[in-house]
């Protein structure tokens, strides 16, 4: 199964290292965004373009504990959606986002 990936500020993901990850739109939202590696750059330019200190952190959907679930965003693209909180040992790779020499942010899958 491909993995999956997740965009968090790097104070979100290094603030409770001990626990579950959590991110802010679980509880507002009901599951955690995350993307396809074709999806990522887009993602992290839509929401993050200002950002600073952007991750992006690699998902095994495989070792995930709360369920995995593509759903439609609201232009019908599907969107892989953690129901739940992600159980840090789900992740097999962190790393820094960059940006391009254009200041977009870039991303190939590793």
């Amino acid at each position: 199964m491909e993995p999956i990936y997740h965009l968090a500020l790097r104070r979100d993901w290094e603030g409770a290292p001990d626990e579950e990850y959590r991110a802010a739109s679980l509880p507002t939202e009901g599951f955690i965004h995350c993307s396809r590696a074709d999806q990522v750059a887009r993602s992290a330019n839509r929401f993050y373009a200002r950002a600073e200190g952007l991750l992006v952190l690699t998902i095994d959907p495989v070792r995930l504990v709360s369920p995995l679930r593509h759903d439609p965003a609201s232009n019908g693209e599907l969107f892989p959606h953690i129901h739940g909180p992600l159980n840090r040992s789900a992740v097999v790779a962190v790393a820094e986002m960059t940006r391009g020499p254009d200041g977009l942010w870039t991303f190939r899958a590793p």
